[in-house]
């Protein structure tokens, strides 16, 4: 009897330590996205080589949770909503490896946007990354509280942030349009509007595996299907 205890306790600090290092992960992405877009919007460019050289770490943290993961499918054997919780926690760290990579695409675009003179004033784009950092918190909330009403809110957000990108999109096409010699700064700033867009997307399917997790429904790509 008491090595079953023993077993269960060890087994359920198991879990938790793979959710507590899925937070962390999440600070790590929160504040390399916000890092890249400061480097942006302060013409930083030291802060912009750290986000680059910091995403290691990021990395280094996707793999180890994917393979605690791994290893308690197979030593463990869950069922039903741990399984559930164990699988989710695999796609979510792909999710939030992959919002690193895209922080990173945004601060190598802070270095090159740093070396030539402002196109315009940053507004919408700070706006849109305060955003799009929101969306993962709040994915991650919904894990951690298993609160299908967080996750419901994150995919309501996610269509603000299509619109912002959008419209950044038509104005930059305006500057361009306008006068030529703006065309190579206007492209890297829509790069960046773009991975901020991106991100967006891999809070969402966060979102939409938190859904999954607390339900058994796979709600990927409903929004896609046709009618």
């Amino acid at each position: 009897m008491e090595e079953r205890k023993h077993t269960s306790l060890h087994y359920e600090m198991e879990l938790q330590e793979i959710k507590n290092n899925l937070i962390y992960l999440g600070a790590l992405t929160e504040k390399a996205i916000r890092m890249a877009m400061q480097s942006l919007t302060d013409r930083n460019t030291e802060m912009a080589n750290n986000v680059i050289a910091n995403d290691y770490e990021i990395d280094k943290m996707d793999k180890e949770i994917e393979e605690k993961c791994i290893k308690m499918l197979a030593l463990r054997q869950p069922t039903a909503i741990d399984l559930r919780f164990i699988t989710t926690a695999i796609k979510i760290t792909g999710h939030l490896e992959r919002i690193g990579d895209m922080a990173v695409n945004i601060a190598e675009k802070a270095v090159q946007l740093n070396q030539e003179p402002k196109l315009k004033p940053y507004i919408d784009l700070p706006n849109m990354s305060s955003i799009v950092e929101k969306m993962v918190a709040k994915s991650l909330d919904a894990l951690i509280k298993s609160d299908l009403q967080i996750a419901d809110e994150v995919r309501e957000i996610e269509q603000v942030v299509d619109d912002l990108n959008e419209q950044i999109f038509r104005e930059l096409l305006t500057f361009m349009m306008e006068d030529s010699k703006s065309i190579h700064r206007a492209l890297l700033i829509m790069h960046v509007s773009k991975n901020l867009e991106r991100i967006a997307d891999h809070a969402q399917g966060i979102a939409d595996m938190v859904t999954y997790m607390i339900t058994g429904e796979n709600v990927r790509h409903l929004s896609k299907e046709p009618n």
